[in-house]
């Protein structure tokens, strides 16, 4: 039997819910092999981060080379990438083994409220990664830091992904989980721009959304969607995940991508 490779490049989430484990759970429902490179290793659970460690750019690097050489890799996805330099030699992997199906969520901040990326590496995700995406997925918050302007309508949200794409990505996808009334994500890949409505859930259990949501896009890619589907499936994934939410712990629990299996008798 043989299944699409999909490789995940982000932080480890001790609690289970978001980071390399929420993503190899995504791809595993969604039909795609999933494989990692972790950049990081973090204490975490539903209440917060308490400590994290990066890992050597060199260990990076290697994760990436000895799955890419071996497995092939239809289509990957970066996550926590934490400093400049993980996002350098994250770069330098995806070019040179020429990794057209990225998906880049640029995650900043974890969801209860520890940084996960430091301030000098925005510049660095900005000119170095943003231009190698297939598809990159910012939330209200990390789209207003890539430009460095406040986005908050739905009209800031267009242009935000029309400047997005003019930074060099191919399609981007602005969320509009943080927007103060409508919920409508924007996409746009330089030609269409598509407005995907949806509906906001009321539940504190969001932990993991926009990892789970990007690696839905990226199982999409590996499987050979284009990219627009891929984005409407993960949109309807996404928001399923986040209605079979888990209350697990005293914080944010973590959504569920595995909300279609059941299990006992």
């Amino acid at each position: 039997m043989r299944l699409p490779v999909a490789l995940t490049i982000a932080g480890s989430d001790s609690g289970g819910g978001a980071g390399i484990q929420a993503d190899l759970k995504t791809f595993a429902v969604l039909g795609v092999h999933g494989t990692s490179a972790i950049t990081a290793i973090t204490a975490q659970n539903t209440t917060g981060v308490t400590d994290i460690l990066e890992l050597p750019v060199a260990l990076v690097s290697e994760q990436i080379a000895v799955v890419v050489e071996d497995m092939g890799v239809q289509a990957a996805k970066t996550g926590m990438l934490s400093s400049a330099a993980i996002i350098a030699t994250v770069a330098d992997a995806v070019q040179r083994y020429q990794i057209r199906n990225l998906v880049v969520d640029p995650v900043m901040v974890a969801k209860g409220g520890a940084k996960l990326l430091r301030d000098d590496a925005v510049a660095a995700m900005r000119e170095r990664l943003i231009p190698l995406a297939a598809v990159v997925t910012p939330n209200l918050p990390e789209a207003a830091a890539l430009l460095g302007r406040e986005i908050q309508s739905l009209e800031e949200r267009r242009q935000a992904a029309r400047d997005l794409v003019a930074m060099g990505a191919r399609v981007a996808v602005v969320k509009a989980g943080h927007a103060e009334a409508d919920v409508i994500d924007v996409y746009f890949d330089g030609s269409q721009l598509v407005e995907l409505s949806g509906e906001r859930i009321q539940t504190p259990n969001t932990h993991g959304s926009g990892c789970v949501f990007s690696a839905a896009i990226t199982a999409g890619l590996a499987r050979g969607e284009d990219p627009l589907d891929a984005v409407r499936r993960a949109k309807n994934f996404i928001t399923k995940a986040i209605a079979n939410s888990l209350e697990i712990g005293r914080g944010h629990g973590p959504v569920n991508p595995a909300f279609g299996l059941r299990f006992g008798g």
